[in-house]
Formats: structure tokens, sequence, C-alpha cells
């Protein structure tokens, strides 16, 4: 099959983060710093990027800001052509930091937050003062001249706070706000019984995000995304556009994966840009030729009139519910494993206590960090 190059590369450029948030869906066991590619290895992804046709990148970690060379490397990859965004707590970043990544070619930040009350944020990542480094890096990044983004992981202990959070965005002078609905992988997997919101806190959600988007329209007010949670709706989202369709994940250590979940899925065997060229890990690689396009479907989503909208649906999320990644997501209201959605969701209509209480009846696990050994 033709297979066009893919326009975006999430950049993991470390796994080290100042937070600890339980919803984090990066691996159970992080890279460790000896083990991060270096500068100049880094330099020859963007090359190589660039020169594959992606033309945007999102520096990202753990906490990007931890790379004492973050300026150099976003320098390469504003060389290559690639637009370049910052994703970041805010934890770290300061009037000569901001500075120092413009200069590089940085051209837009996305900054976290996990809930529009200080304190309740702050639980949630499992760092105090947190808030405070976020609304100080709110401020540099719009006194700086850069677009700034809002980006919100929704679970049941935040849920609830969607007017609050859109309002934060507003007093914050962002240019858009991303409402995602949280991905159960890595540590947000052992966090997932917790972090399941209602279907009530769902409806409530939904009502507000359309009552804001008309409010915003009409204001000429920033753009709200909101990614839809899938294990509520019946309908399977296209894993990152579809597998191998138009992104790209490098981790820290230099293995590239077509999403940033898949090293979770047996027998993958991703390849390392220390061995092998982008293109030929895009274009030839057996880990991005095995879920790309719809060749490699079972029933029944072979025959299904939605392959090639949903391709499937997330293999990973179909490996942590089924132990088979080649099976139908249980997401889709037509998988045969769809009651493993239902049994999951089937949870009180509302949550017994939030985590804006000061003692939660069901605690969520902080991130903790397990190194890999090198």
């Amino acid at each position: 099959m033709t297979v066009p190059p893919p326009w975006a590369l999430l950049a993991e450029l470390t796994h080290a983060c100042p937070l600890h948030c339980s919803y984090c869906s990066n691996p159970l066991e992080l890279t460790r710093k000896a083990a991060e590619l270096t500068t100049d290895q880094w330099y020859e992804v963007f090359a190589q990027a660039g020169a594959l046709g992606v033309v945007q990148t999102h520096l990202s970690g753990g906490e990007p800001l931890l790379r004492s060379d973050l300026a150099a490397i976003t320098a390469a990859a504003d060389r290559a052509g690639i637009y370049t965004q910052l994703v970041t707590s805010g934890t770290g970043l300061d009037e000569r930091r901001l500075a120092e990544l413009a200069g590089a070619g940085l051209r837009s930040v996305q900054l976290s937050v996990q809930h529009a009350d200080p304190g309740a944020s702050e639980r949630i990542a499992g760092r105090r003062r947190s808030f405070a480094d976020k609304e100080r890096a709110a401020a540099l990044v719009r006194a700086a001249g850069l677009p700034l983004g809002l980006n919100v992981v929704l679970h049941r202990d935040n849920l609830d706070a969607v007017d609050a959070l859109v309002e934060l965005g507003l007093a914050w002078g962002v240019e858009r706000i991303e409402l995602a609905n949280a991905q159960y992988h890595g540590w947000a997997l052992l966090n997932r019984d917790r972090l399941l919101p209602t279907a009530g806190q769902l409806a409530r959600a939904v009502a507000s995000v359309e009552s804001w988007r008309e409010r915003l329209r009409a204001s000429g007010g920033p753009e709200l995304i909101w990614v839809v949670p899938d294990h509520f709706d019946g309908t399977a989202k296209p894993c990152m556009g579809g597998w191998g369709k138009v992104s790209l994940t490098v981790t820290p250590d230099g293995t590239v994966l077509p999403c940033p979940a898949a090293a979770s899925l047996p027998g993958l065997d991703p390849p390392n840009v220390r061995d092998r060229t982008l293109e030929w890990i895009w274009r030839e690689s057996p880990a991005f030729g095995r879920y790309r396009g719809t060749d490699w479907m079972r029933e029944p989503c072979r025959s299904c009139a939605r392959r090639e909208e949903d391709f499937g649906g997330c293999r990973c999320q179909a490996f942590a519910l089924t132990g088979d990644p080649a099976r139908a997501d249980p997401a889709c209201s037509l998988s045969p494993d769809h009651g493993l959605i239902r049994d999951l969701t089937a949870v009180p209509a509302d949550p017994p206590t939030s985590l804006t209480s000061p003692t939660p009846l069901n605690p969520l696990i902080p991130r903790r960090a397990s190194w890999k050994r090198v």
C-alpha cells in the first residue's frame, strides 16, 4: 500500500517530571536520563523528520523543561522547517528560559492544568505550589506574544469543573482550550476505576461544553476542543488518526511508536532511531505496518462500514481489555467485547466524594517513578 508521509511528531524528550499525576499515560517503567537521546541524536531525528514530511512537533515528556538542551533541540526542529509547540506543566518556566526558547524558534505553548481550583489541581498533580507555577507561566507566555493553549485531562475528580476550567482559560488569555477525557494507559490504567466518570457527570459536562461553544463563537473567544470519551458513546475512535497514518512518537530512548502507548503491545518489537532511519521506520518497519490500514482486521471490523473511519479503534485499549490487540476495540458498540466497557462504566450515578474533599473515600494513587535499568 502507498504510505503518505506523516505530518506530526510527538517528541518525548524525557520521562522526568516534577508532577505525580494519577492519570499519567506514560509507561509504568520510565526511561532513565542516562538512556535518553543526546542533543546530537535529537538534531538528527528532526533533520530526518523534516525530510520525511513532518510539519509539526510537540516537544513533550515528562517535563521537557528538565532538558537543559531544550533550546538547542527546538532550534533543530525549527531549522528542519517544523512548527514547534512546547507541552509543559509550566514548572521551571521563567522569563529568561522562555526568551531563550522563543529565540530558538518556539512557536507556541500548551500548558497543562489539573483543576481550576488551586488546591484540587495540586492534589491531582501531586505537587504543592504547582498551580502558582502554571499561572505564572501563562502570564509569561502571553507577555511574550506566543500563542497559548490550555490542556486539561478530564476524569471523575475534575469533570464537574468544566465551567470553571473554561473561565480559567479565559482569565489566562488562552487561544485554545482542549478538554481531553483521560486515556487509560500506563499509570492511568492503574487508576482507571477511580478516574472513570459517571454518566451523569459526563452529561453535565457535554451540556456545559455546548453552551460554552455557543458563547465563545458569538464572542470570538478561544477555540474549545472536546475530546469525547469513547467509553460512553459506543463509538471507537481512530487511534492517532489511524495506526501509522498521520503521526509518530519518538520516546526518550529513541524508540519510535505509532502511538505513545504502543510499547505495551506484545511482540511489536518497535524500531529505534539509533538503528534505523525515520524513513525506513515509517514506510518499511513491521511495527508500523502491523495495524496500518484495514487488511489486518477480523470480523466484525473487516466488513464494518466504519472501518475506513475508525480503523478498528485503539489497539492498546483492545489489548488492555481483552488481551488481544487485534480484536475490535471494546469501546465500539458492535464489538463482541463491548460488555467489558458497559461493566466498567456501571458506576454510581454520582461519585461518593470528590478529590476537592479533604478525605476522598477512594483516593487516587499518585504517579511514582519506576525507572528502566540501563
